[in-house]
């Protein structure tokens, strides 16, 4: 069977296209605090929802999965990690606070690939800022408070997807961006099934529950990264980085509205802090 690719996206719907992925990307963190289940379980249903919703657009397109190999297993339990870290910051925390721990990632993704010590001040300014923000953020810094279990988690959040994004970066090379999603999935699904079935507290999901985890791994998961990959046909890289940044200004907005959570001036000012290095960091990593 030929692989059938489809027709690029115009600049305005590759635009819009990018928006909507990344707008729900940031919704996702709000099935947090929706799904009454352990972080690990949510990711596991996401996985594998996931996976199967991007199995169904290969097939659609008519294009092949291919074969993974032992980089893309090892990046899908890097996926795994990164999505339990941050599903585990938004519920003991708030979804400002995860969203923003992540947030810092581009920080990240110049550190592993060392540009924030062979960089001039301007890297270094970014990463100031980046610190700045998040020291904003806590009101307490010890650890019994949430915030700062919840920034912990969303850091480790950040820093598992710097690793991801450096090390797809070369996937990408050889592999295309819709079968590295899909294969991350699988893999991500199949270290986390054991996690899951062996763990301390094994609960079943409520009828509700499952019908958020359908909607998290649909649109949030499968959609967002076909919309997402799409659009990276006609945009730039650097477009591409600075709209992915806006990320948690789409989740905070949503979880206003949706969860009424209204973040504080602390928590803008923050927030303003964090997502303008990680504007900034985006434009030296894309």
């Amino acid at each position: 069977m030929a692989d059938v690719t489809p027709a690029p996206l115009s600049p305005g719907a590759a635009r819009a296209a990018l928006h909507v992925a990344v707008a729900l990307f940031g919704f996702a963190a709000l099935f947090g605090k929706w799904i009454a289940l352990p972080a690990t379980m949510i990711v596991l249903g996401r996985t594998l929802i996931g996976a199967a919703t991007l199995a169904l657009v290969l097939v659609i397109r008519r294009q092949r999965a291919g074969r993974p190999d032992l980089r893309t297993a090892i990046n899908g339990v890097i996926l795994a990690l990164h999505w339990v870290s941050f599903f585990a910051a938004v519920q003991v925390s708030s979804v400002a606070v995860g969203l923003l721990g992540y947030a810092s990632f581009p920080v990240f993704v110049l550190l592993l690939e060392r540009r924030l010590f062979r960089g001039g001040g301007f890297e270094r300014a970014t990463a100031l800022l980046a610190t700045l923000g998040l020291a904003a953020l806590v009101p307490d810094f010890t650890w019994s408070s949430d915030v700062v279990r919840g920034l912990a988690l969303g850091l480790v959040s950040a820093f598992t997807f710097a690793l991801l994004a450096v090390r797809n970066r070369r996937l990408v090379e050889r592999m295309a961006p819709s079968r590295i999603a899909l294969w991350q999935n699988v893999f991500a699904a199949a270290c986390l099934a054991p996690v899951v079935a062996f763990g301390a507290a094994v609960s079943w999901p409520t009828a509700t529950d499952a019908a958020l985890l359908l909607v998290l791994g649909i649109a949030c998961t499968g959609a967002a990264h076909t919309l997402f990959i799409a659009s990276m046909r006609r945009v730039s890289a650097h477009t591409a980085s600075v709209v992915a940044a806006l990320e948690p200004v789409y989740g905070i907005a949503l979880a206003a509205i949706l969860l009424n959570e209204i973040p504080g001036a602390r928590t803008l000012f923050g927030g303003a802090l964090i997502v303008a290095a990680a504007v900034v960091a985006s434009r030296r990593v894309a």
